[in-house]
């Protein structure tokens, strides 16, 4: 697996940001890059849409990824800008988490980027994971 830094991976996901509008609503204000585990890059950003049945900038960039034929996913960010225009890093919605989880068993081991120098493997971030057994 090639090696890509935080810093490297939230410059690949702002390089994806490009927020604009479309029929009165924002497009594209929330971007997201994951890596896999055999270091292919995949980015993707968010599609708001009145009904709801929009989506987060990490299930387009899983979308990509499963395009290739991939579904293991070593780490991955998210980005958006403030008001201000400051770059930040955003973690998963509990939707984008348990999708994550849901592609392949083993994301529960992906580093989830929540910052320069900081992240947690997405079991942390899901602490009860584990789904009931038929015994109760």
């Amino acid at each position: 697996m090639t090696t890509v830094s935080d810093d490297e991976l939230i410059a690949s996901a702002e390089a994806v940001l490009h927020p604009h509008p479309v029929g009165g609503r924002l497009f594209g204000n929330v971007a997201s890059t994951l890596v896999t585990e055999t270091g292919r890059l995949h980015s993707g950003v968010c599609i708001d849409t009145g009904s709801g049945t929009g989506f987060c900038a990490e299930h387009a960039a899983i979308a990509a990824m499963v395009t290739a034929r991939e579904y293991r996913i070593a780490r991955i960010v998210a980005v958006w800008r403030d008001e201000e225009g400051t770059l930040r890093v955003v973690p998963p919605c509990g939707r984008c988490r348990e999708f994550i989880r849901q592609i392949d068993p083993g994301n529960l081991d992906t580093e989830v980027v929540l910052g320069p120098r900081h992240s947690r493997r997405l079991r942390e971030l899901l602490p009860y994971q584990e789904w009931p057994s038929a015994h109760g």
